[in-house]
């Protein structure tokens, strides 16, 4: 496997269902090893073949896929599941010096797979009541400014007038002691890996 800057190569083929991205992704692996990562939210369920342009058993069995029938319909699979189950099959395809091709068009398992993302503990209703009477007390400022001084760094992020999340970093502060960039999920997939994009 090539690296540049120690960086290993990750291939990104994203778009809309039946655009063809498998397609491209078989013909990629005909020319180089490669092993594909579905990144489709329906494709981890069993018997899920409907609307979704599932690969065949015949081309699951030309180029090894990953992320596909993991799971019954029944179960839930959440972002953060796959953000583990992705990196872990990218480690295991890299081990065995082949190239990982991410296939498919979830954007939002992708973005959270290339960014990281926020393990946050559950909403609190009445700490969400609290903020409400305080922002109608005095404004959505005040509430901004005490952010400001408890997590700057989240503060930095967010429109000083976006009031769901400044109450929802509020709330994580009040409900951990720690403020919400502590809970970010280091996996960040452009910080270890250097993405091509198809």
């Amino acid at each position: 496997m090539k690296y540049v800057k120690n960086k290993p190569y990750v291939v990104a083929i994203l778009g809309p269902t039946a655009s063809g991205k498998s397609s491209i992704a078989l013909k990629i692996s005909k020319y180089i090893p490669c092993e594909i990562i579905s990144i489709d939210s329906a494709l981890v369920y069993y018997d899920m073949d409907i609307g979704t342009n599932k690969p065949s058993i015949i081309e699951r069995k030309m180029t090894p896929h990953h992320l596909i029938d993991i799971i019954e319909p029944t179960k839930s699979y959440s972002v953060i599941q796959f953000c583990e189950d992705a990196l872990f099959s990218i480690k295991d395809i890299l081990k065995k010096e082949k190239l990982p091709l991410l296939v498919g068009g979830t954007m939002l398992y992708f973005k959270a797979l290339r960014d990281g993302i926020n393990k946050l503990p559950p909403a609190n209703l009445k700490l969400r009541a609290q903020f409400n009477i305080d922002i109608n007390k005095f404004g959505i400022s005040v509430l901004y400014d005490k952010l400001k001084l408890l997590d700057p760094v989240t503060a930095n992020r967010l429109n000083p007038q976006d009031k769901q999340r400044i109450q929802r970093a509020l709330e994580v502060i009040e409900i951990t002691g720690k403020p919400m960039s502590f809970f970010l999920i280091k996996i960040m997939l452009h910080k270890n890996y250097l993405i091509v994009y198809c």
